[in-house]
């Protein structure tokens, strides 16, 4: 699990991650459920070039679903992070 994009799987945009990112100058990211948080810190410092102070993390357990013939389904687990980054730093997410 040494590849940044492996790591990171995708940016979560939604109106708490958005006051985050303003206010706290927070960003929240998916990634891969067996990284760590020394591995996710390496991560986003190689893809976007910024300074890491802290990442918190918190994992999530796939949701159950309803399928129209097999039943019962579950969606996939997730994990979380939340990247706080150095003063004067930003990230352009559009």
């Amino acid at each position: 699990m040494n590849e940044p994009t492996q790591i990171i799987q995708s940016i979560r945009l939604t109106e708490k991650a958005t006051r985050l990112s303003e206010k706290y100058n927070q960003y929240v990211f998916q990634v891969a459920t067996n990284a760590n948080k020394f591995e996710i810190k390496s991560a986003i410092e190689k893809l976007f070039g910024k300074k890491v102070v802290r990442v918190n993390t918190a994992q999530y357990a796939g949701k159950k679903k309803r399928t129209r013939r097999a039943g019962f389904g579950r969606r996939a687990h997730w994990k979380k992070a939340i990247v706080t980054l150095a003063e004067g730093e930003k990230i352009d997410l559009v």
